[in-house]
């Protein structure tokens, strides 16, 4: 595991979702070819296939429960915490409320509610974002909700896989998720109610991912032994799954392409100058709202996404070396591969 590739593709994945948002939000049409091409969708899935991999492995490999905790936290909410307070603290300066009406009940709320993670409880801050697309201040979080709630859940894991045996407990949580999914989307259809599509999206529904990461990890011997094998099966559900859904087999085929990425054909360390990944991630919203806010690029959609990149690249630097790598531990790869590079 030493030489992976799986920085770089989260770094992918983030960017996927930066580009398809870019056009989402800000609404030129010159940016759809991003939207035909590119599935954030498909990014996010992607994530949590990772994740899946990479947690469990950092929980078996972990002294100690309060050891793992520790990493989880050093990891993601330094960062967090920085983008979220950043917001609402700064964002008073474009606000069209008075300070006195944007620092009230509804500013509280929503710094408590981004804070711990339950960022639907109150997207948006007073006066802010308005006249956009959509009000909401950083609308990609949502995901880090799920992922925090899996961090929680990977510990009570590991306590079934010892007591009932590892492929059981992973094919039963496996089928669970993907029912969860497919009733919740059926509801929807039937209902024509958003709410059913947004449920189903939550954590139960997107465990499946998680779990055929983890399911990779823990039979990594066997994926790589009949590797042809996995991969050519794996390809094919997906071309299937184009034309006709296979909601059951998709996860599992979208995670063995993922870590045949991630684990085979290396392209060089790119934890060498550390991981920008999350700080694209957590970045990119509140920058595009800005720029569309600001309005100064409506008719110019390329000299908008120029400075949307560079911005945002830019801004995940700074918070990689300025927040993120200040709170990881000595032992972490990337404080290793830093010191390398020196």
């Amino acid at each position: 595991m030493s030489r992976n590739n799986f920085d770089l593709l989260r770094l992918l994945f983030a960017a996927t979702v930066c580009l398809v948002h870019a056009h989402e939000l800000s609404g030129f049409n010159e940016l759809g070819w991003f939207s035909g091409w590119l599935s954030a969708a498909v990014a996010v899935k992607a994530f949590f296939v990772v994740s899946g991999f990479l947690i469990f492995m950092s929980h078996e490999r972990s002294k100690s429960l309060a050891a793992y905790a520790s990493k989880r936290v050093r990891r993601i909410y330094p960062a967090y915490f920085t983008v979220v307070s950043l917001s609402a603290i700064g964002l008073v300066a474009i606000s069209t409320a008075s300070v006195g009406e944007y620092f009230s009940l509804s500013w509280v709320r929503y710094l408590v509610a981004n804070l711990t993670f339950l960022n639907f409880l109150q997207p948006t801050l007073p006066g802010v974002f308005e006249a956009n697309r959509l009000a909401a201040v950083n609308g990609a979080l949502w995901t880090l909700k799920i992922e925090v709630m899996f961090y929680l859940l990977v510990p009570f894991y590991g306590v079934l896989f010892r007591k009932f045996s590892l492929l059981p407990v992973l094919l039963l949580t496996y089928a669970a998720s993907v029912a969860y999914g497919g009733l919740f989307s059926l509801a929807a259809e039937r209902t024509g109610d958003a709410i059913y599509a947004e449920l189903g999206r939550q954590l139960p529904g997107q465990l499946c991912y998680f779990m055929a990461g983890a399911f990779l990890y823990y039979y990594q011997a066997l994926f790589e032994r009949r590797l042809g094998c996995f991969l050519l099966a794996a390809l094919a559900v997906l071309a299937i799954d184009l034309l006709y859904a296979l909601p059951l087999l998709e996860p599992f085929a979208l995670a063995v392409v993922v870590v045949f990425f991630g684990l085979f054909a290396y392209v060089g360390n790119f934890s060498k100058y550390g991981d920008f990944s999350y700080g694209v991630y957590i970045i990119h919203f509140p920058v595009i709202q800005l720029l569309v806010d600001a309005g100064c690029f409506r008719d110019r959609p390329w000299p908008f996404f120029g400075v949307f990149v560079a911005i945002t690249a830019v801004g995940a630097m700074a918070l990689w070396h300025l927040v993120e790598k200040r709170f990881l531990l000595r032992g972490s790869h990337y404080v290793a591969a830093d010191t390398a590079a020196r």
